[in-house]
Order: C-alpha cells, then sequence, then structure tokens
C-alpha cells in the first residue's frame, strides 16, 4: 500500500531583540500587481498609489478612494493597555492641475481591523474617512478612526470649519481638526512631498513632520497633539490612506510608503496547539511518522547588539511501505547526521511542530505575509523566544530533498557577514530614526543633517552619542560617507551593491560626495487634456499632469566629482 508523502519545510527568519517590530514594511514605488495593499473605491495602482481618479477621460469628480495595508498590526496590549510606538514615512503629490478651485485632499489614518470604505459618506471634505457630518457621540462610536490630513478645501459651511487656507492637521474621528497648520507654499502644484507621522506612547504625542517648497527651497513643518489612542481605537487596528474630490477636483497620489512598529505581544490572540500527534518525535526506522524540527542562530556581526536568526523546521514525512528504500532522503543515516550536527553547540535547537503551528495560528491565510517560488510566508510569534517570527511553508510540490536541506542548513549555520548590518548604515551609525522631529529643526532630516556636517568636515559628529566615540574613526566615517552616497537624491548617482561593500572593506578610496546636499529634479513629458469643472461657471482649460517636479530652477546636472556624478566616476581608481 503507498502512502501519500506530505513534506512540510518551514524557514523561520527572526531578530534576537526583544523589541520586534510587529509590522514593517516599505514600498519604494507602487508597480501594477503590488500585493499587500487593499483598494476600496477609485483608489487604483499604476506605478503610484492613485486615491481619487485621475485617468484624462473620465469624470473625476465626486470621487473618493482608500488604501490599507492588508496586515493589520497591535497598537495596544490587550492584558495591560500598552502601545506601541509607530513611526511610518511617506511621500506624495497633490496636483490640482492649473486650476484655480480645487478640491479635496488625502488623509494618512488608522482605523479598526476591518474598517471599510463608505463611498456615500466619504466624498468631498470627509476625504474618504469614515465620519458621519455633524458627528455625534453615536458615530463616533461607530465610525472610530485618528488621521493626519492634507487639506486643500475650506468647508465652512459644515460642522467641519476649516482654516482659511490649505493646512495640515490632526484628526480623531472627525474631520474637524482638532490642530492646524497652514502650508507653506503650494499644496497643489504637483511637488514630491513628504512627510513622517510619529506616536509616543510613553508621552501620547501623535506628531507629524513634513516638507513643502517655498520659492524652490525646501521647508520643513512640524505639527504635534496628544492624544491617548487607548481611548479611540481598539487592539488591532489597519494603516492607510483616504482622499476625495467633491464638485472640484485633484489628483492625489502616493509616491512611498514605509511603516515601522514596536513590538506587543497579545497573549489571547495566540491560539492553543493543535491537537493531534506532534511531529516532533523522529523514530529512527525509515517507515512511520517521521518529523525533525530544528533551530539555528546565525550571530550578526557590526556596530549593534542583536542578532540574526534562522529558524528551521524539515520534515513532517510519511512513507508507504511500497514506497522505494533506494531514495537517499529517507535515509535513516541522513536523518541522525543533521540530529547529531544539530545538538551540538549553542546554535541550533529543536521545536515541535506543534509550537510552530501554534506561532502561525496554524497557517492562516490572514497570517500570511507573501507567496514565493516553493511556498508561502507567513507571519508569526515563539513564546519561548519572545521574538516575532516569518515563516516559509514549503508546498507539496517542492523538490527540495532531506540532503539537500542539510546541506543549505550547514552552509547558513556557519554564515558570517560582515556587512550585512552595514547596509543601513545612516540609521546605526547615528543611532536616530531618518525623520524625527525630538532632535529639533535642523536636525529633524537625518540625511539633510549629515550631509550638512559633511560639508563642513564634521560627519564623525554625527554618530551615535551613546558610543561615547568608542569606535575606530576611519570606520565611522567611512561608514557615513557610505550611507550618504547610498541616500544620494538622484537614483543614477547610488552606488552598486559591489561598489559600497568595496569602499566599506577598504578596497577603494572614499567617494568626493557634494558639499551640498543635491535637490533631485522631477521631469515627465507633459499630457494635454480639458477637464470640465461644475463649480468654475464650467470654465474649460487645456491642463497638464506632471508626474514630478522641478525643485530647482534648472535640472540637475552631473559634470564632475567635485559636483555631481554616477556612481562609478565618484570612486578613486587603482
Amino acid at each position: 500500500m503507498v502512502v501519500e508523502t506530505l513534506q512540510f519545510l518551514l524557514l523561520l527568519l527572526f531578530l534576537l531583540i526583544h523589541s520586534a517590530t510587529p509590522l514593517t514594511f516599505n514600498f519604494s514605488t507602487f508597480p501594477t500587481g503590488t500585493s499587500n495593499i487593499s483598494l476600496e473605491g477609485d483608489a487604483y495602482i499604476d506605478g503610484f498609489l492613485r486615491l481619487t481618479k485621475s485617468a484624462v477621460d473620465v469624470q473625476q469628480n465626486q470621487s473618493v478612494g482608500r488604501a490599507t495595508y492588508r496586515q493589520p498590526f497591535l497598537l495596544r496590549q490587550n492584558a495591560t493597555g500598552k502601545l506601541a510606538d509607530f513611526t511610518t514615512n511617506f511621500t506624495f503629490v497633490i496636483d490640482s492641475l492649473g486650476k484655480s478651485f480645487y478640491a479635496d485632499g488625502l488623509a494618512f489614518f488608522i482605523a479598526p481591523n476591518g474598517s471599510l470604505l463608505n463611498s456615500t459618506i466619504g466624498i468631498g471634505g470627509s476625504l474618504g474617512l469614515p465620519v458621519v457630518n455633524p458627528p455625534d457621540s453615536v458615530s463616533s462610536y461607530q465610525y472610530p478612526f485618528v488621521a493626519v490630513e492634507f487639506d486643500i478645501f475650506r468647508n465652512q459651511g459644515t460642522s467641519i470649519q476649516d482654516p482659511a487656507s490649505d493646512h495640515v492637521g490632526i484628526d480623531v474621528d472627525s474631520v474637524k481638526s482638532l490642530i492646524t497648520k497652514p502650508w507653506n507654499g503650494s499644496l497643489v502644484n504637483g511637488a514630491i512631498n513628504s512627510a513622517s507621522v510619529s506616536y509616543d506612547s510613553g508621552s501620547k504625542n501623535l506628531s507629524v513632520a513634513y516638507s513643502s517648497y517655498v520659492n524652490g527651497v525646501q521647508v520643513m513643518t512640524y505639527l504635534d497633539y496628544t492624544v491617548d489612542l487607548n481611548q479611540y481605537l481598539p487592539d488591532w487596528v489597519i494603516v492607510g490612506f483616504s482622499a476625495a474630490t467633491g464638485s472640484l477636483t485633484a489628483v492625489h497620489k502616493i509616491n512611498s510608503w514605509s511603516f515601522d512598529s514596536t513590538s506587543l505581544v497579545d497573549e489571547s490572540k495566540v491560539p492553543p496547539e493543535p491537537s493531534g500527534q506532534s511531529p516532533s518525535v523522529k523514530p529512527k526506522s525509515g517507515n512511520g511518522n517521521v518529523g525533525l524540527v530544528v533551530g539555528l542562530v546565525v550571530g550578526g556581526s557590526v556596530i549593534m547588539v542583536g542578532g540574526l536568526g534562522w529558524v528551521w523546521f524539515v520534515f513532517c514525512k510519511k512513507r508507504g511501505a511500497g514506497e522505494s528504500d533506494d531514495d537517499n532522503d529517507e535515509d535513516p543515516m541522513v536523518y541522525d547526521s543533521i540530529d547529531d550536527e544539530f545538538e551540538k553547540g549553542t546554535g541550533p535547537r529543536k521545536f515541535a511542530y506543534s509550537v510552530l503551528a501554534r506561532a502561525t495560528s496554524n497557517f492562516q491565510e490572514g497570517e500570511k505575509l507573501g507567496e514565493g517560488g516553493f511556498g508561502g510566508v507567513y507571519r508569526g510569534f515563539i513564546k519561548e523566544l519572545d521574538s516575532y517570527v516569518a515563516v516559509k511553508r514549503v508546498s507539496r510540490g517542492s523538490k527540495q530533498g532531506l540532503k539537500e536541506y542539510a546541506a543549505e542548513v550547514r552552509i547558513i549555520s556557519r554564515l558570517r557577514h560582515r556587512n550585512l548590518v552595514q547596509l543601513i548604515a545612516l540609521e546605526i551609525a547615528c543611532g536616530r530614526k531618518p525623520m524625527d522631529v525630538k532632535f529639533g529643526r535642523s536636525r529633524v532630516n537625518m540625511v539633510e543633517w549629515v550631509w550638512e556636517l559633511y560639508g563642513e568636515g564634521k560627519v564623525i559628529e554625527a554618530a551615535d552619542p551613546r558610543l561615547s566615540g568608542d569606535f575606530d574613526k576611519n570606520q565611522m566615517e567611512c561608514l557615513l560617507i557610505v550611507g550618504l552616497w547610498c541616500a544620494h537624491p538622484d537614483s543614477k548617482i547610488r552606488p552598486s551593491i559591489q561598489q559600497a561593500i568595496q569602499v566599506l572593506n577598504f578596497e577603494v578610496p572614499l567617494p568626493i560626495l557634494p558639499s551640498k546636499m543635491p535637490v533631485a529634479s522631477y521631469f515627465a513629458a507633459p499630457v494635454s487634456f480639458s477637464i470640465l469643472s461644475g463649480d468654475t461657471n464650467d470654465l474649460q482649460r487645456d491642463q497638464t499632469e506632471s508626474s514630478g517636479y522641478n525643485t530647482n530652477a534648472s535640472q540637475f546636472t552631473t559634470s564632475s566629482a567635485s559636483n555631481s556624478s554616477p556612481s562609478a566616476s565618484l570612486l578613486y581608481t587603482q
């Protein structure tokens, strides 16, 4: 009798740091087919995350759209009420396409998990947020949210009572903002603006730092408000963007988006261990249930305390008497060899299948982060390690056998990659986030601040003060300059991985960067079209939508190493 073979190979990659982040993602662009983004209403993806209708051949008025990250995150610990910290960074464009009258704006929001777009109440001044006007206690209870709005239309005939100009506001359960600040310059000229929204659970401070352009010069502005999210939001929430138009229109799009939150463990959300036989007991014979679960810790290499860990679950395999005995993958000697090797030293450890199933809620689709060539990747939490993990479950059709698996684990167990952490050079060397309002107006943007120090010949002063100077100054200088090189505003100037590693290894001299941080330029061929606006006496004009914005009077050029040049020419050659 032939028994059907069942194979499971799970790869768990985790950071052995107590404060592992439960939700971290980064979209530098939004190519068509981008996964993990839920789109509602008129939102769509075409290289950008467009929140309202933008096509030239459709009516753009009365449009509303919303985009959320598919995976919720744990904002509040169920047992203690402790809140998570989080920071999100994004770049966005609002473009009136040259019209004198436009509306309405966009917002970054946090809402209960399961919240959906209401296209009826979301249009116009509601900015796609789940609000009812006028707000009341019942409505607020039904549609809770916290948001940062970028508003381009003054709604004053309703309960919203917007200020007189384009503005940024912090909203709680209502688009009548609790606090606002006027936008410096123009918010609707198609410029690529950046914003950073952070929440400090200790001080209950919700803050936003955002850039705008005044006469071609980038200006940073700050706004914050004290709000206890415990009072307004549940344990599990979703994050995303919304936007709307009314009778007047504008283009609303997100160019990039990243998000990071700190760790909270919700004991009530960890499901009980599944019943049934655990596959963690390995018989010595070739027949019967065979299970091997292996944990492998790979030490980190550079600068910061912490490590990179790999945990492997190898096989749950059933063999029938009718199967061929010449299959080397079923050789008991192979199992014994791996078992003996994994019992040695401090790195490899065993985990029961039930532990891994429990960590991933029994591989629920809701915990799925993505799909690779060999199987799905799931989010989980291993209580014994106090660590979040990513679990790769290889599909039944995978042709990777036990011997291939064993070879792969042995290679990884010996891995020591000295550049593993250096690729996030600036954040590590400076000991801070890329955008952080607590450092004050002149230092809120990490790259701009470090570049200014570089131009003054004092780049070493950007080193994390908590190191107290206890580091090799040449290595620190190298790390910081390579970090600036990788963060160059012109993507063509940035180094390849090979070039960066060569400099970090001191195989070639340091690159020569401009003494002042260059200003990026964006150009696109104009597309001419007509738009009919219902609230401007039916004025019809030819408009041009630009996918970028030239922040300088002249295009950024690449002429010499002392100014700016392609990455190869920034390096001396030996």
